[in-house]
């Protein structure tokens, strides 16, 4: 198999992951704001997910004359490990699941804020004590601290955000008729973005209905995301390392491909089995749907597949930069939200004709960020 070992191939391996892992949610919003079920998506995205885990296995896993490879491990005596993979992939897919409606609710921009601060500020402190503190604290933590300031800010950013959307809807006089916003949506592309009438075109478009609904329900799933996500990464590393010695003597420890095999498998056997019950039981005032529908359903399936790919290889990407660097340090790519304030202001007009105080919030969070990547990345470690 193929090993990263040095600090710099680390850092590459954390950089694309970080546009990776950035950029699919922007995809999967996009899609459900164009009006496809949310259920129809993940099913597309989870199986390309997992193939993106196969060909890493077969690939990375194979080559090199490094043992163990990935087959060989296959008929291992490791099953410890396996469950700790396979526990790992199903709260990495729950929190998936829960984000898909997040992001109707809170938008994209500050739905990942939040939660990879709770990530951050939860996972990566479980990851350096389960990497014997292979990375640096003095530099790691102040990293941590600025996660937790940057979610802080997200709150304020949404609160204000959601201010102004108000207040333009408030505004919003009876000089466009009826027939005028009909004509409108024809052509929903003409209409600036960040205006009320965007913002009426938007809701009637998209598959979940978020308008008028408590904000303290897009918090609560947005936390419950966090809190699931926080939790993978750790799980993977415990799978990888052995720390508490589950192996029997003489068992080598899984590889990271090995484990990310497993991990992605059971998080496809759970996003299958929850998105074919909510074809016929959906949450939040979804539409129901139907296997028979969804085969059907063709409208932005391209995309959909695309998405599980990247979150695959970015996923990939980061538990191989955390062997070889430390798993406290590759969390660096939590600061996904860069990418995704990016894709959300370019692709779906967030935050067009905010408020300054909205702006001056938003420019705040981003320096955050950018201070947590630059100190998560310095305080990389070694593995030995």
């Amino acid at each position: 198999m193929y090993q990263v070992e040095s600090k710099g191939g680390a850092i590459v391996c954390m950089l694309l992951s970080l546009f990776f892992l950035g950029t699919w949610p922007a995809v999967m919003n996009l899609l459900e704001r164009r009006g496809r079920l949310p259920q129809h998506t993940y099913l597309d995205y989870t199986i390309t997910n997992l193939l993106a885990a196969v060909i890493i296995a077969f690939t990375f896993g194979e080559i090199g004359t490094q043992d163990p490879n990935f087959l060989s491990q296959l008929s291992q005596d490791n099953m410890p490990s396996v469950l700790f993979a396979m526990a790992g992939g199903v709260v990495l897919s729950i929190g998936n699941l829960s984000s898909q409606y997040v992001w109707a609710f809170v938008g994209l921009s500050v739905a990942g804020v939040i939660t990879s601060s709770i990530i951050v500020v939860i996972g990566t402190i479980l990851n350096y004590f389960l990497d014997d503190k292979i990375n640096k604290a003095k530099i790691l933590f102040p990293g941590v601290g600025c996660f937790f300031v940057a979610v802080c800010l997200g709150f304020i950013v949404h609160s204000s955000n959601i201010a102004d959307n108000q207040a333009k809807l408030k505004d919003f006089t009876s000089e466009v008729s009826s027939k005028d916003l009909e004509n409108e949506s024809d052509a929903t592309h003409k209409i600036k973005a960040g205006t009320a009438i965007f913002l009426l075109e938007l809701e009637k478009r998209r598959s979940i209905k978020a308008s008028g609904k408590s904000t303290f329900i897009g918090l609560a799933i947005t936390f419950f995301a966090g809190i699931s996500f926080s939790i993978f990464s750790p799980l993977f590393n415990l799978a990888t390392n052995d720390q508490y010695h589950t192996l029997r003597r003489g068992v080598p420890h899984l590889s990271v491909y090995t484990t990310f095999f497993y991990f992605s498998f059971s998080c496809f056997v759970i996003g299958i089995i929850l998105n074919i019950t909510f074809l016929y039981h959906p949450v939040l005032n979804s539409p129901k749907s139907s296997l028979k529908a969804y085969m059907r359903d063709w409208n932005g399936r391209g995309l959909a597949l695309l998405a599980g790919l990247l979150c695959g290889f970015g996923n990939g990407l980061q538990f191989m930069a955390g062997q070889a660097a430390g798993y406290a340090a590759a969390d660096v790519v939590q600061a996904l939200p860069l990418v995704g304030t990016f894709w959300g202001i370019v692709l779906f007009g967030e935050y067009r004709k905010s408020s300054k105080r909205t702006y001056t919030l938003l420019g705040s969070m981003l320096i955050m960020f950018i201070a947590a990547i630059v100190l998560l990345m310095a305080s990389s470690g070694h593995r030995k």
